[in-house]
């Protein structure tokens, strides 16, 4: 597969520790992407780097072979990637609400953004949610909006930050079994997380964080 992304020279110091020190990363079109490592390690300053949520030192990165200034990040990649944090946001309202809320701020119309806000809630499986408030949903059913959020816009790379992270047993289940689906979509995945379950989902690629730096580790055999 060709690169979707490719970035060299990254480096992130905090006051006199050296975070990250990442020679070069690429990640392949339609391929997902799982980085682990110790707590500390960098995986989520990482990933907001890569977001333009955080700033750090960047000889180059390419994105589908076009140059781009992470640290002045440009509106067109904002369309391309999209990030979702472990603890996601939602906005006071419904969850369709919530769900459009990135097609609205690109201008779609209303017809078009309902039929793709139907789509998303039909899956992430929230049909039986959608008369309760966002903001009374438990930590999973948040995760599943974000997810839902996040896939309606389309992206071409998916940046997740411990999406099971503090969920309960059936609330995890529900989310790994969205990221199954988002791995088989015509997109690239890179998430940070620690669950066992996560990384050895089929041709997931492994990324270990360690002193700073990525090495690639073997793609592990499916979990049963």
């Amino acid at each position: 597969m060709s690169p979707l992304l490719v970035v060299e020279g990254v480096r992130k110091s905090f006051g006199a520790r050296r975070l990250l020190d990442i020679a070069e990363i690429e990640l392949a079109a339609g391929e997902s992407y799982v980085l682990t490592g110790e707590n500390g390690s960098g995986k989520s300053t990482f990933l907001r780097v890569l977001a333009g949520l955080e700033r750090a030192e960047v000889n180059a990165c390419r994105f589908d072979g076009r140059p781009v200034e992470l640290h002045n990040y440009p509106v067109w990649l904002r369309r391309e990637v999209v990030y979702v944090h472990q603890h996601p946001y939602l906005f006071r309202g419904s969850i369709a609400d919530n769900i459009a809320f990135g097609l609205r701020a690109r201008g779609m119309g209303r017809a078009e953004r309902r039929k793709l806000v139907r789509e998303a809630i039909a899956w992430a499986g929230m049909g039986d949610l959608l008369d309760v408030p966002a903001h009374r949903l438990s930590g999973g059913e948040k995760q599943l909006v974000a997810l839902a959020r996040a896939r309606v816009l389309h992206p071409r790379l998916f940046l997740l930050d411990e999406p099971t992270a503090n969920l309960d047993a059936e609330a995890r289940l529900q989310v790994i079994a969205l990221i199954r689906n988002l791995c088989d979509a015509n997109s690239t995945v890179l998430l940070a997380c620690h669950d066992r379950e996560i990384i050895e989902l089929p041709h997931m690629h492994r990324l270990h964080v360690e002193n700073g730096a990525i090495a690639a580790r073997a793609v592990l055999p499916a979990f049963r």
